[in-house]
């Protein structure tokens, strides 16, 4: 009778512990499929950033020229 109960306790804790390898196995490639993901959208907001610094730069060089072009336009006029 126990080493029924002692086999029985086997089999269930060998279940358990390959259940939990399969979890963790899953959480192992679903940590990096987050990763990739993270990643991409690090390198999203980068170029993201970047486009809107050269846009700024654009805008304030847009700017400046103008007082520029309309002193012209005093002088000539």
């Amino acid at each position: 009778m126990m080493k029924e109960q002692l086999e029985g306790r086997v089999q269930s804790l060998k279940q358990e512990y390959e259940a939990g390898q399969k979890m963790l196995v899953d959480l192992e490639r679903r940590q990096m499929e987050l990763q990739q993901t993270l990643l991409r959208i690090s390198g999203a907001i980068q170029v993201l950033e970047e486009l809107l610094a050269e846009e700024q730069q654009t805008a304030s060089n847009g700017n400046m020229a103008e007082p520029n072009a309309n002193l012209v336009s005093e002088k000539v006029g």
